[in-house]
């Protein structure tokens, strides 16, 4: 347990785990298993085993074709480090040359593994890592600072500029 703000803004304990945080690494492990190709329902068991099929298939990659060194543009710290735990996941090693904007990641793998399995897989484990991290802020806001978490209200019409009366 780690302290904390409650919702009336006093001090209170709160557990380290979210409930948000079960149900968004329930659905991480479901989205490798598909990736992976496999219906095991036991989750983290599932997770392991998804995880040693799509390494198996790397490997049967890299005997059949060559590593080709992709460049990705990160610019969100957020996705950034999602890619490369999941880089690093299936033993690869994601690097930068010096020089490079810190938002660069360099890889070296199969080009159909990265098209296929890795770019398509970080896309789907990026946009659930995206809605959980919305809904979190959302509700820490809403709970700590103020209800309404509404975007800014829209204002009329631009004023158009003077008409000249001069030729």
């Amino acid at each position: 347990m780690r302290e904390g703000l409650t919702a009336d803004g006093g001090r209170g304990w709160l557990p380290r785990m979210l409930p948000l945080e079960g149900t968004l690494l329930e659905k991480l492990r479901k989205i490798e298993a598909l990736h992976a190709g496999t219906n095991v329902d036991g989750e983290r068991e599932a997770a392991r085993r998804a995880a040693e099929r799509i390494r198996a298939r790397l490997a049967e990659l890299r005997g059949r074709e060559e590593d080709v060194e992709l460049l990705y543009r990160l610019p969100d710290p957020w996705e950034r480090k999602l890619f490369l735990a999941l880089c690093r996941r299936y033993g690869l090693k994601p690097f930068r040359e010096y020089g490079r904007r810190y938002s660069t990641v360099q890889l070296r793998a199969p080009k159909s593994f990265q098209d296929r399995t890795l770019w398509p897989e970080f896309l789907e484990l990026s946009k659930e890592l995206h809605v959980h991290l919305e809904e979190l802020t959302e509700r820490v806001i809403r709970e700590a600072i103020n209800e309404d978490v509404s975007e800014a209200v829209e204002g009329g019409p631009p004023k158009a500029l003077p008409v000249s009366n001069q030729p």
